[in-house]
């Protein structure tokens, strides 16, 4: 059986016993004039062992016998409401011959077909991909022009730099911002820029990571890609080609360096400094070689510093000139750690393609119940960690009411523990494992917007622990 060209390619034997299972087949062939033409049929005796079928000649209908016709059959069940389950369908190609009294025996060679009960829908049409564009390449030779699919730019832009995922990036420089202000500094130029920046930087990371994923197979052998899941596609699709990836890559990060330098030169210090070389470091590294740390198993690690720390504590630094808050530190940490369990999370579905690709990520190395016991651990240190920065007097008394997301946690463990093989029903865990992080982003961030306006409108008065 050949899964490779997108739907199971058999023996004539195989497609026939298949074939029995349908009241009816529909009988293909090319007419005498070169259009199409098809017909429904009973086939009243199959034997797969032989590879051949009878069945009374359509009636009026002139079939050729010196050349190729198949007979197919098909089911699908409509779910009013919801769409259609119990898809599935095979074909037989060979030759009919006439076998006297008007009847027609047919003689298979070989045969394809697809059953929803073995491969769903969706990861059904993914293995589609490489004939369609086989196909596309053909039209365009033919044709003597490019035939690809196409996206308007403003939905090509947003799927090629997954443009929704730049809440990770926002959350923790907007906290960081607003910490800063908290404590006396903020200045809206150089906040608008650390914004920007730090927004250029994601989106280059993004654009690279499926410039080499591609290069290193990853996401060609991803046949269960979701909308969380499995990068963007947009290569795979040829909806833009690797070089223009890399062109769109390289123009991010040279607006992220461009804005580096401005913000370097003015708030100079040496903690921005670091802070800006390692996230470089960390975003190109993440996938390119020689480092490739997502492939080594530190793709968590080195995500929960980038999007944690780096980030938030960049944009702090921006705005005190150098100087590092504590507070800072220990709000930097439950982002880190809740946005480490999104792609966490988001590798699950991706464990088939990333291991024939090489890429050990820690989904691969470890057994389904380790992985659960990781994640319930990180989340719940998460909530801790905000706990002991009220009790410490280091978060706002406000910070607790992240406790309130706790069910959110609950029900991706619960998604884990009920769909971990089956990568469509994980896209509600994803969804709810993101929502985890905006909720806890949120709520931090909320809770130094209210001690600003404690302090605006009340001086005296303070939302930390007493």
């Amino acid at each position: 059986m050949d899964l490779r060209a997108g739907v199971a390619r058999f023996d004539a034997s195989t497609g026939l016993a298949r074939l029995s299972r349908f009241p009816f087949a529909l009988l293909t062939w090319v007419g005498s004039d070169g259009f199409p033409m098809s017909a429904a049929v009973t086939l009243d005796s199959i034997d797969p062992a032989a590879g051949s079928a009878s069945f009374a000649a359509p009636a009026g209908l002139e079939l050729p016998t010196d050349s190729e016709v198949s007979l197919t059959g098909s089911h699908i069940r409509p779910q009013p409401g919801v769409g259609y389950d119990e898809r599935r369908h095979v074909t037989v190609w060979g030759r009919a011959t006439a076998a006297g009294e008007g009847r027609l025996a047919f003689r298979g060679d070989n045969a394809w077909g697809w059953d929803e009960a073995d491969i769903p829908f969706p990861e059904y049409l993914e293995r589609t991909v490489g004939q369609s564009q086989r196909y596309l390449e053909s039209v365009s030779r033919e044709t003597g022009r490019s035939i690809r699919p196409r996206l308007s730019r403003g939905w090509l832009f947003l799927r090629a730099t997954r443009l929704p995922f730049l809440s990770a990036t926002l959350i923790p420089v907007a906290i960081g911002l607003a910490i800063a202000a908290a404590n006396g500094f903020f200045d809206p130029l150089t906040a608008i820029l650390t914004v920007i920046g730090a927004a250029a930087v994601h989106l280059g990371l993004n654009v690279a990571n499926d410039i080499f994923d591609t290069r290193l197979g990853a996401d060609d052998t991803n046949v269960n890609p979701t909308k969380y899941s499995g990068g963007s596609r947009v290569i795979q699709y040829g909806l833009v080609s690797l070089r223009g990836m890399e062109r769109m890559s390289l123009a991010f990060y040279a607006v992220a360096m461009v804005i580096g330098l401005v913000l370097l030169a003015l708030r100079p210090s040496a903690a921005l400094l670091a802070i800006g070389i390692s996230g470089i470091i960390l975003s190109v590294g993440y996938t390119a070689p020689p480092l490739k740390l997502v492939y080594r198993g530190l793709g968590e690690i080195t995500t929960a510093i980038g999007f944690g720390p780096l980030m938030l504590l960049g944009a702090y630094v921006v705005q005190s000139g150098g100087s590092i808050e504590p507070a800072a530190v220990v709000a930097s940490l439950p982002v880190a750690i809740l946005v480490a369990l999104i792609l966490y999370v988001n590798e699950v579905p991706d464990r088939p393609g990333d291991a024939r690709a090489g890429k050990r990520t820690l989904v691969v190395r470890l057994p389904q119940r380790t992985v659960i016991t990781i994640y319930d651990a990180a989340a719940a240190a998460a909530f801790a960690i905000i706990v002991a920065g009220v009790v410490l007097r280091l978060l706002p008394l406000p910070a607790l009411l992240a406790l309130l997301a706790i069910p959110l946690a609950l029900r991706v463990h619960q998604g884990l523990e009920t769909y971990y093989d089956q990568p469509y029903g994980l896209m509600a865990v994803m969804a709810t494992n993101i929502r985890l992080h905006l909720v806890v982003g949120a709520v931090l961030l909320g809770a130094y917007l209210a001690v600003l306006l404690v302090q605006a409108l009340a001086p005296g008065r303070s939302l930390f622990l007493q």
